[in-house]
């Protein structure tokens, strides 16, 4: 079923490519809270016809998700014994969750629909404050558009992600549980800060927010410095979340390891670029 932005997307209260003071306002306190927090929320950015569509969506290619379960650290690098037992690379989660793969997702379909839709991409860049020649989207076949599904007892151990800036769209929630943790800009691209990432670890750090998101509700999240879990879910209603992805550079795309971990596959392009990330972030 071919669909049209408008429908997906509440314009009204969002008018995210319709300059004017209204869009003006959303900017503000979006970046208010990016500064802030390195986090911020747009309740109800999707309509009632948009939540249905995009899970309904999800449903349908619910069963082309990776499935897996394993025990990652927050970088999702394999172990160095050569470092410090207390060492947060050294700490290692049961991980067990879904990942629906962007090859699942139609060019006509909502999210897709909702992702190329006039003035998505120029909204979400002034959002985050990014010049054009530092704001792309996601170059990987596999990871611009995804969902991640997760049933009752999954969930996501804490863990950094591999693309500076995260886009999601909180789809369905599950029965209970998913709550959203993180701890605001814990890192920089020149410092690790492992000290305070192993305090968040082991629970004893005042910098970790809980967040419930709601479906429908849009989140910008600088989740490749941001520390970050989704607390375990309980009962049989799956969670979908969807995800779209910007980076600071032309052509990125997920590592070798970390993109087999997530997808359960990998395509020559992760190869051909392999480490060619401007950064020297552990992933």
């Amino acid at each position: 079923m071919r669909h049209k932005a408008e429908e997906l997307i509440d314009m009204a209260r969002y008018p995210i490519a319709t300059p004017g003071p209204a869009r003006d306002a959303i900017l503000a306190r979006v970046r208010d809270e990016l500064d802030a927090r390195g986090c911020a929320v747009l309740k109800g950015f999707l309509t009632q016809a948009g939540i249905a569509a995009t899970v309904a969506e999800a449903d349908g290619v619910a069963d082309r998700g990776h499935r897996s379960y394993s025990r990652t650290n927050p970088y999702f690098t394999a172990e160095d014994t050569s470092l410090p037992a207390s060492d947060p690379r050294r700490q290692f989660f049961d991980r067990s969750n879904a990942f629906i793969p962007a090859d699942n997702f139609a060019s006509d379909g909502a999210l897709r629909t909702i992702f190329d839709s006039t003035g998505f991409d120029a909204f979400i860049r002034d959002c985050l404050q990014q010049p054009s020649e530092r704001f792309f989207r996601y170059a990987d076949p596999l990871a611009d558009v995804i969902v991640n599904a997760a049933g009752e007892g999954n969930g996501f151990p804490w863990h950094f992600d591999t693309n500076t800036f995260t886009v999601t769209l909180a789809l369905q929630n599950a029965d209970r549980g998913g709550a959203f943790e993180y701890a605001p800009m814990i890192r920089t691209p020149g410092d690790e800060n492992f000290a305070e990432v192993s305090r968040v670890l082991d629970g004893t750090s005042d910098r970790v927010v809980s967040l419930t998101l709601e479906p429908g509700d849009l989140q910008l999240f600088k989740g490749r410095y941001s520390l970050h879990r989704v607390a375990p879910l309980e009962g049989p209603t799956p969670r979908y979340v969807a995800i779209f992805s910007y980076v600071e550079e032309p052509g990125m795309v997920g590592s070798v390891e970390r993109t087999r971990q997530l997808y359960g596959r990998t395509l020559p392009i992760h190869h051909e670029r392999a480490g060619q990330r401007a950064d020297t972030l552990v992933d």
